[in-house]
């Protein structure tokens, strides 16, 4: 899918959508929390929420103290949601709308979070292209989290197929820059209660 039509798609569904009414949504993103934890991340590390959206991570961040915080989305409608409900305390966030197989990192992060991004790029393009920024906008030595449907998840999402990924499969995309350092199996449970298996991933980045 070109980008266009990515971010034609996520603007149409975060704009007809409550927050609550998406697959995705969790009232609490505690397994993103645990994991940043576990990477070593604390007040003053920089992280960012690949494809945050309309997510709660970043609220959650900010009430832990954490002071450098960034929201990158394709969906503007999305990061709208997000704003509105932290009210004044938006303005200590950096919000980004952009794409994350065409964005330009201006700067490097400590911790890259992506709950469900990566296994909506089903082409080995777009996978490249992720991967890209992915080395450009994370420090040596900092942690990738990327949470994808696992190999026994869904197939489709949002009305879009998905490319479903274990461990291992991930690591063979990131290439040789990124050690696989965690594995965490994850069920998810929707608001409609339907339970989607996850599989987070936790790689750190070569110092070289």
């Amino acid at each position: 899918m070109q980008s266009l039509d990515r971010r034609s798609h996520w603007e149409n569904v975060y704009s007809s959508k409550a927050e609550t009414e998406v697959s995705w949504f969790e009232e609490s993103p505690a397994i993103s929390l645990e994991l940043i934890a576990d990477a070593g991340a604390g007040p003053d590390s920089a992280i960012i929420d690949v494809g945050g959206g309309a997510s709660r991570l970043v609220a959650a961040l900010i009430d832990r103290g954490f002071r450098d915080v960034t929201v990158l989305d394709l969906a503007e409608s999305a990061l709208a949601k997000a704003k509105v409900r932290l009210g004044a305390r938006a303005g200590a966030v950096q919000w980004i709308a952009a794409d994350a197989t065409a964005w330009r990192p201006s700067r490097q992060f400590d911790v890259w979070h992506d709950r469900a991004v990566f296994h909506f790029l089903t082409e080995p393009a777009d996978q490249a292209a992720y991967v890209h920024r992915l080395k450009e906008g994370l420090k040596p030595g900092g942690c990738a989290i990327i949470g994808t449907f696992a190999p026994d998840g869904p197939e489709r999402c949002s009305g879009l197929p998905v490319a479903r990924h274990d461990s291992a499969s991930l690591a063979r995309v990131l290439g040789p820059s990124f050690e696989l350092i965690a594995a965490h199996r994850h069920e998810h449970h929707t608001p409609r209660g339907v339970i989607q298996n996850f599989q987070f991933s936790t790689f750190r980045k070569s110092l070289s």
